[in-house]
């Protein structure tokens, strides 16, 4: 393979992770929009903090479930098989979404939860795994596979969103449902393309030890069974918004002993410590950037559907199409990221870690203060134009292709080898933590009105930005710590 020339196996992934994004964030832009909207209208009537925690605890359990999905690749079946099996649960959880009942509604979420905890770190492991004698093109590479991301994101707002808020909730979910079983037949049928990266499991221990994993995984699965369907039976019942607290302490401290784990436990070297301890300043600036970056599907959907002017030539667009504004600006300006790291790279200038993951929170802090600006605006005038909502989009947008694809670039590269699949599961504990803590954030944003919005906006920016600074500040000191060979 030429140095300068992407892997062909790459198309394969793009597309496989094009269409089940369609699907999750087709799903994901009509979601609190149906829940919110009343009974008469086909929705499920929720309060504003009810949907948005609900949202939270979905959003952060697909990204929680990304550390077994890790580990069940790394330990039994290969992330190749594991990405398979997690597509064909996504796609049952979507139709099942799509059935007009309240337990379906329920199981539905809990499917794509589990199947894209399957999918989501080890697509990403593979990724990575194509670049191993390439390395130079590796963040070249993860940013045009993050553009797959946002195609797909663009395709399920425009397709899921129009048809669940102008035909009917339940025809969204099932076209996500259809856009996921799309991908799985991509993904099939080009699986040679992928070689033997991922086709077995990286961590080589005995038949004996893999058969008691095995029998530990059936267990755990079977007892989960058991609990998911005895709440759908009507056995027990939860209050959202103490569980999302709850779940909030549980993440937090689950990714504190895995890191701890991995790095008293994990048999590193000193070389390796060090990058772990990179990994770890990275994850606490990524999970702060999520907390604001995923508003887009709670409270900025919300200050969309009731508070923006959405009429354009007489016709009231979806609420949900102002989701677009993100993936459509990814998809315009990846490209030209791609080039500025490889530019920046070759003049020796390419800034650090750190000091990136610095600047991506404070682009999403101005992001922030802009909203608040037209949460006044509407205030005042009883609606905000859109182009409050186009301007913070635009700057959560540069923040996060500063921040993410570079940041799964970082996660393959400084992992330890045997720990990759469970490292990736790990980071995307980031994405689960900042994603409990936005629908918390939307909660207290949204359920007393538009009143509590710019006040509340505005001390996301004061945060963001105050720890964007630090991370700047530090950037230079820990790289070279980092890389200083021991």
């Amino acid at each position: 393979m030429s140095e300068n020339k992407h892997p062909l196996g790459l198309r394969t992934l793009f597309f496989t992770e094009m269409w089940e994004r369609m699907s999750y964030y087709g799903m994901r832009g009509i979601l609190v929009l149906f829940m919110t909207a009343s009974i008469t209208n086909g929705g499920l009537d929720f309060s504003n903090a009810s949907a948005s925690a609900i949202y939270g605890i979905y959003a952060a359990a697909v990204y929680l479930m990304a550390l077994p999905g890790g580990w069940i690749a790394d330990n039994l079946f290969g992330q190749q098989k594991t990405i398979l099996f997690g597509g064909i649960v996504i796609m049952f959880g979507h139709l099942s979404l799509a059935v007009p009942n309240m337990n379906f509604f329920y199981l539905g979420l809990i499917l794509v939860v589990l199947g894209t905890g399957l999918l989501k770190p080890n697509i990403s492991a593979i990724v990575g795994g194509l670049y191993e004698n390439n390395p130079s093109m590796k963040e070249s590479g993860f940013t045009i596979f993050y553009m797959s991301i946002n195609i797909g994101s663009i395709l399920g707002f425009f397709i899921c969103g129009y048809l669940g808020e102008n035909i009917g909730w339940h025809y969204g979910f099932g076209a996500a449902g259809i856009g996921m079983l799309l991908g799985v037949l991509q993904y099939k049928f080009n699986l040679k393309s992928l070689g033997d990266i991922g086709l077995k499991p990286s961590n080589i221990i005995s038949q004996e030890k893999r058969n008691t994993y095995r029998k530990i995984t059936l267990t755990i699965s079977l007892l989960t069974l058991i609990f998911i369907f005895s709440g759908l039976t009507g056995l027990w019942s939860i209050n959202p918004i103490p569980l999302a607290n709850i779940l909030t302490l549980i993440i937090a401290s689950i990714s504190l002993i895995y890191f701890l784990y991995i790095y008293f436990l994990g048999r590193l070297n000193e070389d390796e410590k060090k990058k772990v301890l990179m990994i770890f300043v990275l994850f606490i600036g990524a999970a702060l950037f999520w907390s604001g970056f995923d508003q887009g599907g709670s409270s900025f959907n919300i200050f969309a559907k009731e508070y923006t002017d959405r009429i354009i030539f007489g016709w009231e667009y979806p609420a949900s199409w102002l989701q677009i504004l993100n993936p459509l600006f990814v998809v315009i300006l990846a490209p030209f990221m791609s080039y500025l790291w490889i530019f920046l790279g070759k003049k020796m200038l390419d800034p650090s870690l750190p000091f990136k993951f610095g600047l991506g929170l404070i682009f999403m802090a101005i992001g922030f203060v802009i909203i608040s600006i037209g949460a006044q605006v509407a205030l005042s005038e009883g609606l905000a134009g859109a182009k409050w909502l186009l301007l913070t989009y635009l700057f959560h947008t540069i923040g996060e292709l500063i921040l993410s694809p570079i940041g799964l670039a970082a996660i393959s590269s400084l992992s330890p080898k045997r720990f990759i699949g469970q490292m990736m599961g790990v980071w995307f504990l980031a994405s689960s933590l900042g994603a409990i803590l936005a629908g918390l954030i939307s909660g207290q944003a949204t359920n007393d009105g538009l009143s509590s919005m710019p006040g509340l906006f505005n001390q996301i920016a004061i945060i963001g930005s105050c720890f964007g600074l630090l991370l700047i500040l530090i950037s230079k000191p820990i790289q070279n710590w980092v890389f200083k060979k021991s």
